[in-house]
């Protein structure tokens, strides 16, 4: 059984476990879940269902650049883009949560003029950034999350 495997049977399970996580973070203001031990820090991304239209929340790791926050379409180094990066493309507009503070911004897939510089970002902030990199053939999308006014 490859990883890949073991991630697709393990869904069900982690599925939970990010509810869990999104429950928390909201409930507490961000005082549980913004920094878990061991991992970047993490923010909640709303986005919108590319086809269905349904507003989702996702955890995830983050890198600040200057104004802008970074998040890494990586999937763990799955074949495929997470759905989240496919209902950003179609619904850039959004709202995340860092720590107690909600933002709005836009969201864009980083440039291949800034891609070099933006990886090494995120990966000093969660090296498992690369292990995912070696699993794919893929190239994984960085995307721009640039603050807008509400």
């Amino acid at each position: 059984m490859g990883i890949l495997d073991l991630a697709d049977r393990a869904w069900p399970v982690l599925g939970h476990v990010v509810g869990l996580h999104t429950k928390l973070y909201r409930l507490t203001g961000g005082r549980l879940g913004h920094r878990i031990p061991g991992l970047a820090s993490m923010l909640l991304l709303e986005h919108t269902g590319s086809r269905s239209g349904v507003l989702r929340t996702t955890p995830l790791v983050y890198v600040t650049d200057g104004a802008d926050l970074l998040i890494v379409a990586s999937k763990g180094g799955h074949p495929k883009h997470p759905a989240w990066y496919h209902n950003l493309v179609a619904h850039p507009q959004t709202t995340v949560q860092v720590g107690a503070e909600r933002r709005a911004v836009r969201a864009r897939v980083a440039g291949a003029d800034e891609r070099d510089r933006m990886w090494a970002l995120a990966v000093s902030a969660y090296g498992g950034y690369e292990d995912y990199r070696r699993r794919t053939d893929r190239e994984i999308p960085i995307v721009v999350l640039e603050p807008r006014a509400r």
